[in-house]
């Protein structure tokens, strides 16, 4: 991290997720601050801050809140002025003519427009308009949106541990952090929050919510809650606290000499938990690495860059950044040599690895480290820098590009309307058309490209969880049928809810999927209205039969002994398993490349 000042602008330089493919829904965290999206856009972006301030009300026009204003006087003069310097001198009539227009646009609407508006939504959507004009991750974020991007990076914030959302009018539960307060206390994925501190919950606003769920460390909330099987409401009085997001999401042994390391997300404590994983790992035998950075949409660039030198040797360059403003181009090279550079390593990939996870996956690739194994990632290689403007808004403005180690610049091309762009993740992937300079070499002299992702080695499509269904499969799992199902389970032996309950199915940890759990689940898809058809279904028995007990698993468990069990049937591990071999040979080629470099 770097902290510089240019006049009135403190800058401070991370690199940080702000948003994804995902279109649908957020969730949001009951916290005492706003959470974390549950689904970010895959970007990589520095934070910034700027120092706002405010200005006189122009001659002739109604003055405006100091909030609205300060807004519009940072966007147009802070930003561009401490982005660009001597260039918007140059230009100061022009920017002085386009601010004019602006502020006469908004006067005459605070004046004149027939109904009731709000000055701050009209700036913030003005300046959101401008920027979707530019790219795809250029974007303007307000307070909730802002808070929400901190709080993921930082990697914890006080309140329950949950996430929340609003479905038919009722607040409810869609994920519980493990080791949380409300874990503790026995919520489960699916609860309805029916009552809070003894108010009706039923029509309140997600945000209204979490106003109300959140509060200092160590205070208490009272909750009533909604679950299926259960009559009448579950009454729990749920203590507040310190609340630890993690990244690394499951590390286990596959057998007695593969290790997995399921790293999920990108956090100020992302490398730091790796290294932990990896020391329980070797600790159990670990001669190889699967690492699985599966839908890992991005985040910190420092710890994109720990996370690759963990299995780098020293000096080799993982990243390199170009752009226009003061200290974009940078190059990023292992400062170390790693702890596991001699360790057999395959690296998991799909569609929605995105920016960070690129930056890992494209290091490993260009020095011929390890085999990159899956679909072709998401293809985000612009770099944000995020400006704190009044009020707690920030601004992610691209103001650089990365590139791999070999020259690589990997960002997918976008339409006009960003639509197909978007959407990439929902579309079943292609093999892609190059051309010719977009060719780049590894250490080793392996043929790689540009353009459009990070490539994988070896191709297997595998969207949901490492499995490649067909439509009727896809339905399932777009219509929450097995989370549904989920819900009728409960753990034999647990005790946190003491409440009784009828109709629920007991099972223990590694309990299997028989034909009658089979059964019940058909049961449930036709009680829902959906046709079943009979061959489709039978076609698709392994994934349904491996996300029934993922998704039980996962609300019974651990998430750690739902990716264990999911493991052993997913497609792309078990292919990328059979791949040890290349690995391992491939190790050789890296190591005899290293030793090139180093006597050069």
């Amino acid at each position: 991290m770097r902290t510089r000042s240019n006049g009135r602008i403190a800058v401070t330089h991370v690199i940080c997720a702000v948003q994804g493919p995902d279109i649908g829904t957020n969730p949001v965290v009951a916290s005492t601050t706003l959470s974390p999206p549950s689904a970010p856009c895959p970007d990589l972006c520095r934070c910034a801050s700027i120092i706002s301030g405010t200005i006189e009300p122009m001659n002739g026009m109604r003055g405006y809140r100091t909030l609205t204003m300060a807004v519009v006087v940072v966007i147009t003069s802070a930003v561009l002025g401490g982005l660009f310097g001597g260039r918007v001198l140059a230009g100061q009539d022009n920017l002085s003519l386009h601010y004019e227009s602006f502020t006469m646009a908004l006067a005459a609407i605070e004046d004149s427009y027939v109904g009731e508006v709000d000055s701050e939504q009209l700036v913030y959507r003005a300046i959101g308009g401008m920027l979707q004009t530019l790219d795809p991750h250029s974007n303007f974020m307000d307070p909730r949106s802002y808070a929400q991007l901190r709080e993921r990076q930082e990697g914890r914030y006080y309140g329950l541990g949950i996430s929340i959302n609003v479905i038919d009018g009722g607040i409810r539960v869609m994920n519980i952090f493990e080791g949380s307060p409300a874990f503790r206390r026995g919520l489960r994925r699916g609860d309805v929050i029916a009552r809070i501190a003894g108010t009706d919950a039923m029509g309140i606003t997600s945000d209204e919510a979490v106003q109300q769920l959140r509060g200092p460390k160590g205070s208490t909330v009272q909750i009533s809650i909604q679950r299926l099987g259960y009559e009448g409401l579950i009454d729990l009085e749920v203590e507040r606290d310190e609340i630890a997001i993690q990244t690394v999401q499951g590390s286990f042994m596959v057998d007695e000499t593969t290790g997995y390391v399921r790293l999920q997300d990108f956090s100020e404590t992302s490398s730091s938990e790796l290294r932990s994983a990896l020391a329980k790992l070797d600790d159990l035998g670990m001669e190889r690495l699967l690492l699985d950075i599966r839908g890992n949409p991005g985040g910190p660039l420092d710890q994109a860059i720990r996370v690759s030198n963990e299995f780098l040797p020293k000096g080799d360059l993982i990243v390199y950044t170009r752009g226009r403003i003061q200290n974009s181009d940078q190059d990023y090279h292992a400062r170390d040599d790693g702890d596991h550079i001699d360790v057999p390593l395959i690296v998991l990939v799909n569609r929605n690895s995105a920016s960070a996870s690129e930056i890992v996956s494209g290091a490993i690739q260009d020095h011929d480290r390890g085999l990159i194994v899956g679909e072709t990632t998401f293809g985000k290689a612009l770099v944000q820098s995020v400006y704190r403007v009044s009020q707690e808004a920030g601004l992610a403005l691209t103001t650089a590009r990365y590139y791999t180690p070999s020259g690589r610049m990997i960002q997918r091309p976008w339409d006009e309307v960003f639509d197909e762009y978007l959407t990439y993740s929902f579309r079943d992937q292609e093999p892609s058309e190059h051309a010719i300079s977009e060719r780049r070499f590894t250490d080793g002299g392996r043929e790689v490209f540009g353009g459009g992702g990070v490539e994988p080695d070896h191709f297997i499509a595998g969207p949901i969880e490492g499995f490649d269904p067909a439509p009727f499969g896809r339905l399932l799992a777009a219509r929450q049928e097995f989370a549904t199902f989920a819900e009728r389970f409960s753990a034999d032996g647990d005790t946190r809810i003491q409440k009784r309950s009828e109709g629920r199915i007991l099972v223990s940890q590694g309990f299997e999927i028989d034909d009658a759990l089979v059964a019940e689940f058909r049961d449930q898809l036709k009680s829902r209205g959906l046709i079943i058809d009979e061959e489709a279904f039978v076609a698709e028995d392994a994934f349904i039969r491996a996300m029934m007990h993922y998704e039980i698993d996962l609300a019974l468990f651990s998430v750690e002994e739902a990716r264990r069990n999911l493991t052993a049937s997913d497609p792309q591990a078990q292919f990328a398993i059979t791949l040890f071999p290349e690995a391992e040979r491939l190790l050789g080629v890296s190591r005899g490349a290293g030793a090139v470099a180093a006597n050069q």
